[in-house]
């Protein structure tokens, strides 16, 4: 089975391509997702971040309060590596546990023999992992596709989509790879500065060829 790696910066358009992939049939595991089935109400993983941080970063229901932990580990580098540590170590556990059920799964299926299409689908897997090269996840994939915008379209989407200020989505992208770096590193670049139907005609074209 085939490893693929997607990543992209804030805006990029990340969650547009696992959708289409998704709909397509195709296994895609999303690193953001499984961040925050870890640190559900009693997980051990939010144990021990009220263990490092303390219980101010819980909610009343005994939920994560996430920007109550932001606030904490933006201000102080130290802090940030610790959480860092703590949940990409279990995030990255995570997705190489669900890597080798999806793979036990494929072979015995007997079905993939019979039906092309599924046999195709299940050639890959797709990991969507923002912080793909930041947590060294790209070591575990055969190839790296990159979803790109301009910055500015960037900022206008997520503006758009989660009513941020400007100022606090550029602090945002600042604590990301820059930009030109992952693309540099890219061995697949998509343009999604336009409207989806061009995306989505740059990943069929992609998919055909898998």
């Amino acid at each position: 089975m085939r490893i693929i790696g997607l990543t992209g910066g804030i805006g990029a358009g990340k969650s547009t391509v696992t959708d289409y992939l998704i709909a397509k049939g195709f296994h895609v595991l999303d690193a953001d997702k499984i961040s925050r089935e870890i640190v559900l109400p009693g997980s051990d993983t939010l144990i021990q971040l009220v263990e490092l941080f303390g219980e101010d970063i819980l909610e009343e229901d005994g939920g994560l309060n996430r920007k109550k932990l932001g606030s904490i580990v933006f201000s102080d580098p130290e802090k940030k590596k610790q959480l860092d540590l703590l949940m990409h170590t279990r995030i990255l556990e995570i997705i190489h546990e669900r890597i080798f059920q999806i793979r036990e799964e494929s072979l015995h299926n007997a079905e993939t023999v019979i039906n092309p299409k599924l046999a195709a689908t299940n050639k890959v897997i797709f990991i969507d992992a923002p912080l793909l090269f930041e947590t060294g996840l790209e070591k575990s994939v055969e190839e790296i596709w990159v979803i790109d915008a301009e910055d500015e379209i960037r900022i206008r989407r997520v503006m758009e989509r989660d009513a941020l200020e400007r100022s606090e989505i550029i602090r945002i992208m600042s604590f990301q790879m820059d930009r030109n770096e992952k693309n540099r590193r890219a061995d697949v670049l998509l343009d999604n500065s336009g409207e989806k139907e061009a995306l989505y005609r740059q990943l069929d074209l992609l998919l055909q060829n898998l």
